[in-house]
């Protein structure tokens, strides 16, 4: 058995080789910010999802010490058990307030979060309408659940509007509508005032991932729904702690009711432990910071950013495909060029990772860049610069 187990590992593993889509882990042995340390290596890190730097924000660090030094390293047990600490219920209620909504839930990542929900409200009676391009987690979640799933083209609303019929026709107990606020290869924002308009029209469950999208876009970053002013018109909300605001988790925003549900049959919850007392109150710490003008003009200079950034790139001739966000591919089609162009990039001290498939399609290989409120206009004229130069020699300009 441990033979037959060896030469599928053996088989997979250079087969990827082959085909330059096999993964190497860059290990960073500082903090997480606009400059790291690999190995031997100072880089101006552009691969980090960690939009306003609050994963070093003293605030939140002071907030994770003290907690930690009062309640200890760990909750000892799930969230049904004896797992639930006083500043668990603080955190959804300062996220509740944040999002303008009755209710949250927290879950142990953003990919949990989207397991939990989708296989806890669908069954096999029902169907998920799903965007070609939404996240993985998402993906995952509508597979665990059973459900009929059908996927409409990305942001396409003639598409969707079609899926939406034929799930109709199929007489399901329930639609699940489902798509990303912003998507995190491609950058580009969901249409979510047409897509509203057609979950009401056919009387669909909405739900949006706002990974992406939380501490960055609406007011003071309350997201895409704040963004369109949707409040009380999207059933479910799906957000993470992971990224603007520096921590880890993720979280679903909705009714009490359908929290109290999820509180019963949201198995990631369930039959995890939860989240550590500093990791808690470092969060409770930065949405607080958000809800500042602090946070306002973090958001502010991390536009500011973007707009320099994707500005520069667009002039020396780079491909960022459809991006509205400071989530800013560099689209480069071949996977051995776009991890050439990533790696030579790294020896020229720009830490730009390259992603391949599965992550994208094949063909679409690109280096995925995140501009962040932490860069200073010389960091971003730094990596402009060793991009131009690279690219021109790699022929990518």
């Amino acid at each position: 058995m441990k033979n037959i187990l060896e030469m599928f590992l053996m088989s997979n593993l250079k087969q990827l080789e082959e085909e330059n889509l096999l993964t190497y882990l860059k290990v960073i042995s500082s903090p997480q910010g606009p400059w790291v340390d690999i190995g031997d290596r100072r880089l101006l890190n552009l691969s980090s999802n960690n939009y306003l730097g609050f994963n070093t924000h003293p605030l939140m660090i002071k907030s994770a010490i003290e907690a930690t030094e009062k309640l200890g390293v760990g909750s000892g047990a799930v969230r049904t058990i004896a797992g639930t600490l006083q500043l668990h219920m603080e955190l959804e209620k300062e996220l509740a307030h944040f999002k303008q909504v009755e209710s949250t839930l927290v879950f142990q990542s953003g990919y949990a979060t989207n397991l939990g929900i989708i296989q806890a409200l669908l069954t096999e009676n029902d169907v998920i309408v799903s965007d070609s391009l939404n996240h993985a987690s998402i993906i995952d979640g509508a597979r665990l659940s059973r459900a009929k799933i059908l996927v409409y083209q990305h942001t396409d609303m003639e598409n969707l509007e079609e899926k939406l019929v034929e799930a109709r026709n199929l007489k399901p107990g329930k639609v699940l509508l489902v798509t990303d606020g912003v998507f995190s290869m491609d950058g580009d924002i969901a249409p979510l005032p047409e897509i509203v308009k057609l979950a009401d029209s056919f009387e669909a469950i909405l739900m949006v991932d706002d990974a992406h999208s939380s501490g960055v876009l609406g007011r003071n970053g309350r997201g895409s729904i704040d963004h369109f002013n949707l409040h009380g018109r999207v059933d479910i909300q799906v957000g993470t702690l992971s990224k603007a605001l520096g921590t880890m988790g993720g979280y679903v925003a909705s009714s009490g009711l359908l929290v109290n549900y999820l509180i019963q049959r949201g198995r990631p919850m369930l039959f995890s432990t939860s989240h550590p007392p500093g990791v808690v109150a470092a969060t409770i710490t930065a949405v607080k910071i958000l809800k500042s003008p602090e946070g306002e003009h973090l958001i502010n200079t991390l536009w500011e950013n973007t707009t320099y950034y994707k500005g520069r790139l667009a002039i020396m001739g780079f491909n960022t495909g459809i991006s509205q966000t400071p989530i800013i591919p560099i689209i480069i089609g071949e996977a051995s060029l776009a991890r050439e162009f990533s790696q030579k990039l790294f020896q020229e001290g720009v830490f730009a990772q390259s992603i391949t498939f599965p992550t994208v399609p094949r063909g679409k290989a690109r280096l995925r860049t995140i501009v962040t409120a932490t860069h200073s206009r010389d960091d971003l004229d730094f990596a402009l610069n060793k991009m131009e130069t690279v690219g021109k020699k790699l022929g990518i300009i």
